[in-house]
């Protein structure tokens, strides 16, 4: 929070109370039964129970504005200490008191609401269980997650959850990551996927091998790197902020000014109640909560619907984007490539696999998984001097003949149909030997069943979709026609997506986190799709999305726009209520009881404004994966490219 905002900032925030156990709360609903006492009671009795009152509602802001004047801090509450003492020294009790009741009434809301919104989001450590089964020595035992190591074997039985990052050790089973990542439907995984902490297991018993301490786990880190990001400051902030640090100071010496008037008209203690109601009216305790609390608030709701928002500066840019530049692999597609096609000019097609697949076997290539599992049952040779050369593809040496696997282009296709399998969606890389072409294959990763409707949704918003990736433009501009996405740059490399995105214009590169690190640092806003425990994607990026359901990115952008909306309405409303009270208490149309009345009210208004950020809408129920393509399956070309590129990852 600001140092000018209203509370002490050593008021520590309550944790996981109700509102009615809030100490400022408390100090507010004591100091209003005293109040109403004194006025049902005579005089001089009455008068003594109003002061009572006075003390405490005072009791929760000026201790700690004392604490501050002492080390030079000139705060709201200092200024809401002097016009206490002030009516008190004048005499006006029941002023005093009613300042101590709807002040401490702010304060203790204001924590409140932020408690309650960080409540939200330690809730999702509440996610592991405080026991895991683990099987050590030949036998099952319980132990704490903390007391987890690498390497151990948990059984995760239905129902349960897993206590921190893990791997499936065997079979199959599905997870419920609901809670995590937001999205709803639940996600099959097999022996050697992951496993987050505090997903659910809704299949079978399974064992699973631990692979993070449950302090290092990745839900432990985006509780970590949210609370982090609720301290960052947008623009909005440091606005709030530039206002508030120096209006303390001004408005203690128009209070001075007004008071100062008395001695020259003749009437001091008339006009010292005059500069006393200006301390209240100029106060900008609204203003300083005006953006730090919708930030809490909006930050720690997308987090608990698996949307990770690093502070109110990415906030911000990100409800100002009007362009969102999309990745292909892994963000538009499913990430799950496989071979679709295989074109032979000599010899047999195991032949053209198998060679192929003697060179992906000692490569890094996102393809190659899928070109080594389509050699499966075949005789694979082993391959020796392999080498990749970046943007083109692989060489190496298979029985002495020198092989060379790449993009067509550095391995001239000949006659192969090579232009009609990326019309249809698919990579294609040609497979040639000592200078003859023995074929190609051609592999695809499919779109995400909701490209299009996530698509659809951003053109709604107003924003302009362009897909940047590095792989050839027959196949970019395949895939753009199925997602809706009218505008298409290929055959860009890493430094060349940064470029593009690092033009004028608020753009948003959403892409893996990890191949497009260089863009989503460059872009006013990245974000990093499926980044559940990707240390890169965190890091890196402004926001990142736990889950890959790609309709989470309207759903983002609408939350950020929301977002600024009540900042910038916060701000007004707090610079408007200032502006018109500082001159109705200077010229003595308001009292302090009305005053502090309305100052206090804006200032509950701003509060609950700020929580309406904590709303967010949950996502529709996910659509069926598509059916596989067949191989050369033809798909409408749109849009317009640039040049023949490599892959992606070349």
């Amino acid at each position: 929070m600001s140092d000018a905002c209203c509370g002490p900032e050593e008021t520590p925030a309550p944790s996981g109370r109700g509102w009615w156990r809030v100490r400022e709360l408390q100090y507010a609903a004591a100091a209003a039964v005293l109040l109403g006492a004194g006025w049902a009671l005579p005089d001089p009795v009455g008068a003594g129970v109003q002061l009572l009152a006075a003390v405490v509602g005072a009791r929760s802001f000026v201790p700690g504005a004392m604490r501050g004047l002492l080390r030079g801090r000139l705060g709201v509450g200092l200024l809401m200490t002097i016009a206490a003492v002030g009516a008190v020294a004048l005499g006006r009790f029941e002023e005093a008191a009613l300042l101590g009741v709807l002040f401490s009434t702010a304060e203790g809301l204001e924590h409140h609401a932020v408690d309650r919104t960080r409540r939200g989001l330690r809730a999702l450590l509440s996610l592991v269980p405080r026991t895991a089964s683990v099987l050590r020595d030949g036998g099952e035992a319980q132990v704490a997650p903390e007391e987890l190591v690498v390497g151990d074997r948990l059984l995760l039985r239905p129902g349960e959850r897993a206590a921190t990052d893990a791997e499936l050790a065997g079979g199959t089973t599905v997870l419920d990551v609901s809670a995590i990542t937001g999205e709803s439907v639940p996600v099959e995984v097999a022996a050697g996927d992951g496993v987050p902490a505090g997903a659910i297991n809704a299949g079978s018993a399974v064992e699973l091998v631990v692979t993070t301490r449950a302090v290092d786990s990745s839900l432990a880190r985006i509780v970590h790197m949210v609370e982090q990001a609720q301290e960052r400051r947008g623009a909005g902030q440091r606005l709030a902020d530039r206002i508030a640090r120096p209006l303390v100071p001004a408005i203690l010496v128009l209070a001075v000014l007004v008071a100062g008037l008395g001695l020259v008209l003749g009437d001091p203690l008339r006009w010292i109640e005059r500069a006393l109601v200006v301390l209240v009216a100029a106060s900008p305790c609204a203003l300083a909560i005006a953006v730090p609390l919708t930030v809490v608030a909006a930050v720690g709701a997308a987090s608990r619907h698996g949307v990770l928002i690093k502070g109110g500066a990415a906030l911000e840019e990100l409800g100002r984007v009007d362009t969102v530049a999309l990745d292909k692999t892994g963000t538009l597609t499913r990430h799950a490539p496989r071979v679709v096609d295989v074109v032979v000019a000599s010899g047999t097609r195991a032949e053209v696999v198998a060679l192929a697949a003697a060179l992906e076997r000692r490569s890094e290539h996102p393809l190659a998984p899928a070109i080594v599992a389509a050699a499966d049952g075949l005789d694979v040779p082993g391959a020796a001097d392999v080498e990749t050369v970046p943007g083109h593809g692989l060489t190496g040496r298979v029985d002495g003949a020198p092989i060379r696997l790449g993009r067509p282009g550095w391995v001239a296709p000949g006659d192969l149909p090579v232009a009609a399998l990326e019309e249809a969606g698919a990579t294609v890389v040609v497979l040639e030997r000592s200078g003859v072409v023995l074929g190609a294959l051609a592999v695809r990763d499919d779109l995400r069943p909701e490209a299009p409707e996530a698509t659809a949704a951003l053109h709604a918003l107003g924003l302009r979709t362009v897909m940047l990736t590095g792989d050839n433009a027959r196949t970019a501009r395949a895939l753009a026609g199925e997602a809706g996405i009218g505008e298409v740059h290929a055959g860009l490399l890493p430094e060349d997506k940064a470029a593009r995105v690092a033009g004028p214009g608020a753009v948003a590169m959403v892409g893996d986190g990890i191949n497009d690190a260089p863009a989503l640092a460059t872009a006013r806003v990245g974000v990093a799709m499926g980044a559940m425990g990707t240390d890169v994607a965190l890091e890196t990026a402004d926001v990142a999305l736990m889950g890959d359901d790609l309709r989470h990115l309207p759903q983002t952008f609408t939350h950020a726009r929301r977002a600024r909306r009540i900042m910038l309405q916060n701000i007004g409303l707090s610079l408007a209520i200032i502006v018109v009270l500082i001159p109705l208490a200077a010229l003595g149309v308001l009292g302090l009881a009305a005053v502090v009345f309305v100052h206090e009210l804006a200032e509950v208004l701003v509060i609950g404004n700020a929580l309406r950020g904590a709303r967010i809408a949950a996502l529709p129920e996910a659509p069926p994966p598509p059916p596989s393509s067949a191989p050369g399956l033809a798909l409408a070309p749109v849009a317009t490219g640039e040049g023949d590129g490599c892959c992606e990852h070349c």
